[in-house]
């Protein structure tokens, strides 16, 4: 970080805005951190730009377009650290499911002049066309780890981004396990950490909306009952 006052900038590309809400959503801890950063680019939530360099950018949404492309490599020319949140960030977005489907189809029926559109056939994350310092996951991202990350760049350590599995939060909060309890599916042996075990804290599978883990062992699921991954092999070997 710089000697001055460090810079924050805040970019969207294609997404929902949920992620840049959850950093409004932050309230009164965002009043703390306001006080010690300069929000240079925030569209969400100013409309004063302050030109970079920037100490740190947070990245929302996928690159869709050839403009997206073009403009993400000019953030990064900017950003000394460069953060990407959000699962369209990080991976592609829902927009991704478009990935191996017939994107100028697509167009012919939505728009009356898909002449006019100019889009990617596919949608990617941010890391696909620029290096990035740190990835925050989730739908939207979890507040906790923006802040995290905020606090740990803004006094110059290494944020601290759980690689483990949601079981790991589960321990943490006392959770019965709903796998080996109720029979329940549940996707959080090999979902990454970072939501707080939202799901089986209220006796509900995890449904994996933080992603893969980092090392995740599937093939020790495939057997334990309740496990989705016990009935897609099931449907493997009927097929």
């Amino acid at each position: 970080m710089t000697s001055a006052m460090p810079t924050l900038a805040v970019w969207k590309f294609a997404s929902c805005d949920g992620c840049q809400l959850s950093l409004l959503d932050c309230e009164d801890e965002l009043l703390a951190v306001a006080g010690r950063v300069r929000v240079a680019h925030f569209l969400e939530a100013s409309r004063a730009v302050l030109p970079g360099p920037y100490d740190v950018s947070l990245v929302e949404g996928s690159i869709t377009t050839p403009d997206d492309a073009e403009r993400i490599r000019r953030v990064r020319e900017v950003s000394r650290t460069l953060v990407t949140i959000g699962a369209c960030a990080t991976a592609g977005g829902i927009q991704a499911l478009r990935d191996n489907a017939d994107v100028a189809e697509f167009a012919s029926v939505v728009y009356a002049h898909p002449e006019y559109i100019a889009t990617l056939a596919t949608s990617t994350p941010i890391a696909a066309h620029v290096d990035v310092d740190y990835e925050l996951h989730g739908c939207p991202v979890d507040r906790r780890q923006l802040l995290e990350v905020l606090g740990a760049l803004l006094i110059g350590r290494k944020p601290n981004i759980p690689a483990h599995s949601v079981c790991f939060e589960c321990k943490q909060r006392h959770n019965v396990c709903v796998v080996v309890a109720h029979g329940t599916p549940c996707l959080g042996p090999v979902t990454r950490a970072g939501c707080g075990a939202l799901c089986p804290a209220v006796s509900r599978g995890c449904y994996g909306c933080f992603g893969p883990a980092e090392t995740p062992n599937y093939a020790a699921l495939e057997s334990v009952p309740g496990s989705v991954f016990l009935e897609v092999t099931r449907r493997k070997e009927q097929s």
